[in-house]
């Protein structure tokens, strides 16, 4: 084969990858594929491990939030909750395995005037462990796979510790909304494969979207969450892995009564609408 007729095939190559990428962003000719996971008999979570990047970590980490909705609603739930991100990663980069030693995360932490209180290596680490890809990761054509490979390997290394692994589908980018779509797909037929609970914020962030187009979810990048953004994501976490409406909830991350209210609306509708609850 002549160096001509090479580079027209990689040439052909790249062009039939790109525009599989813009299907999985645009999510045509996808199915609607629903949840096999719906959690119904699950028991709430008494300590969950969030597993991501900055999607995550912005505003302060969503799992702060995530723990003071929890509290506001229930003043004697003892919820723990830990955030392990990496800047830009995607699943690949985690070493799961990793986090389960018991001398390693969560084997103390702060508490009253900064006094370290160090935990039971003996006492169970996490009951959840809710991970969240790269933003594009799970319907990018060359880290598509890595996606699907990682969801079961990770998943599998949870369930050896003792824990549930959870996906927390993500969202699209504020100028990119048809990415909504390949994104829940990818999301949803990862979860059916391993048999893993989907937290469906990315559907969240579209309803919202949706209804109010004129609060804003994001920051001037369009791609990482707003204050508005976080809260609704910790709001669907909570709705999915407590089975519960979080509308009532006095913390409200400093928005204002209407704004909070509606998103956790917004955050219960979802997860009925995509579980199929009643």
């Amino acid at each position: 084969m002549n160096t001509v007729m090479r580079i027209r095939i990689k040439a052909f190559l790249c062009a039939v990858l790109a525009g599989l990428w813009v299907l999985n962003l645009s999510g045509a000719g996808l199915a609607a594929t629903k949840p096999k996971k719906v959690n119904p008999d699950a028991a709430a979570p008494a300590s969950v491990l969030f597993i991501g990047n900055s999607f995550f970590y912005y505003n302060n980490s969503m799992h702060n939030v995530f723990n003071r909705i929890i509290r506001s609603l229930d003043k004697n739930n003892k919820i723990r909750s830990t955030s392990v991100t990496i800047s830009g990663s995607g699943m690949s980069w985690h070493n799961v395995d990793a986090y389960f030693n018991p001398e390693g995360v969560g084997s103390y932490s702060f508490v009253g005037d900064n006094e370290v209180v160090f935990n039971d290596p003996k006492r169970k680490l996490f009951d959840v462990a809710m991970m969240m890809d790269c933003s594009q990761c799970p319907v990018h054509p060359t880290l598509s796979p890595v996606f699907f490979e990682y969801a079961k390997k990770h998943s599998d290394s949870i369930r050896k510790h003792g824990a549930e692994p959870v996906l927390f589908m993500s969202w699209a980018y504020s100028d990119k909304p048809e990415m909504t779509e390949g994104l829940a797909e990818a999301y949803t037929k990862a979860g059916n494969d391993n048999n893993m609970l989907v937290i469906p914020a990315g559907l969240a962030f579209a309803e919202s979207v949706k209804q109010r187009p004129g609060l804003n979810l994001y920051e001037p990048d369009k791609r990482h969450p707003s204050k508005p953004g976080t809260y609704l994501g910790a709001c669907v976490a909570y709705a999915a892995l407590f089975k519960k409406s979080p509308e009532g909830a006095e913390y409200a991350f400093d928005l204002d009564k209407d704004t909070a209210a509606f998103l956790q609306k917004i955050s219960w509708e979802t997860v009925k609408k995509y579980y199929g609850w009643k």
